[in-house]
């Protein structure tokens, strides 16, 4: 079924904090940012631990937070992919949903400045995300803000992480206005795209993305703060390209967007 149509079919109830806590017991608060929160709580009545993700109605719109929802249920059949539980509500100020819990954190979490995270650990993680990229792109669905916080850990050895966090997601073809994402991994026709067109959303954003974030997991290090003319070390990584670089990098980073490979290809060069 088409995402439309699934988001047609969710009600969404309103609940009161004391309602809440009739249902929940809050364990503890696991994230803060501009847009909301996500507490740890567990289920009174079956004792499930659960994240529950609080979106501010102000920074918003109810269509917007059921396509997050709803595009997560979707992609949930993945192993790879981060599920929902069958929880929407709105209180007076939020829009909220639940999710499994990852009691291991995030990639960001432990990928040490300078060196990054020791073998097996990246290996493991660029598989696993891999293998949810492919199965979103399979479905004509980019990501758009594909980063270390974003990949969710079940344990810290990194045998099982989870794609999360699904509220930029776009079908293929969407033309977006808007310039969103976090900048460091943002691919370069993204950054040129001026705001009056804006630009046609397609996986080779997810593709560099992807890139630019197993070289953080190999280094601990980003490649450059923004792929644009104006910073040195993107110029740099241009020049580099020329030479003698790591194919597997050519192939994930190519300036073309058409050139970039499928996110698949990357087993290629990472199997033993």
């Amino acid at each position: 079924p088409l995402i439309t149509e699934d988001m047609q079919s969710l009600a969404i109830r309103t609940l009161s904090g004391t309602d809440i806590s009739k249902h929940y017991d809050l364990i503890r608060e696991l994230g803060k940012g501009t847009y909301g929160k996500v507490d740890l709580v567990s289920h009174k009545s079956t004792g499930t631990k659960m994240a529950l993700k609080f979106v501010n109605k102000s920074k918003t719109k109810l269509k917007n937070f059921l396509r997050e929802f709803s595009i997560t249920n979707t992609l949930s059949s993945s192993p790879f992919i981060i599920k929902v539980f069958d929880v929407v509500f709105e209180t007076e100020d939020c829009y909220v949903f639940a999710q499994e819990y990852a009691p291991g954190g995030d990639l960001f979490d432990i990928i040490p400045p300078q060196v990054g995270p020791p073998s097996p650990l990246p290996k493991r993680c660029v598989q696993q995300l891999g293998l949810a990229l492919d199965y979103m792109h399979s479905k004509s669905l980019v990501h758009r803000d594909i980063k270390p916080e974003n990949v969710l850990l079940f344990d810290r050895d990194c045998r099982r992480v989870k794609l999360a966090d699904f509220g930029m997601t776009r079908k293929v073809g969407c033309r977006v206005k808007r310039i969103s994402g976090t900048i460091p991994y943002t691919a370069p026709e993204v950054c040129q795209a001026g705001r009056a067109e804006g630009f046609a959303v397609d996986t080779s954003i997810d593709v560099w993305a992807f890139g630019v974030l197993i070289f953080c997991v190999l280094t601990g290090n980003f490649p450059w703060e923004a792929a644009a003319a104006s910073d040195a070390f993107f110029e740099e990584f241009v020049r580099w390209q020329k030479g003698s670089a790591l194919r597997m990098f050519q192939r994930l980073l190519a300036l073309d967007p058409e050139k970039r490979c499928p996110v698949k290809e990357v087993f290629y060069f990472i199997k033993c």
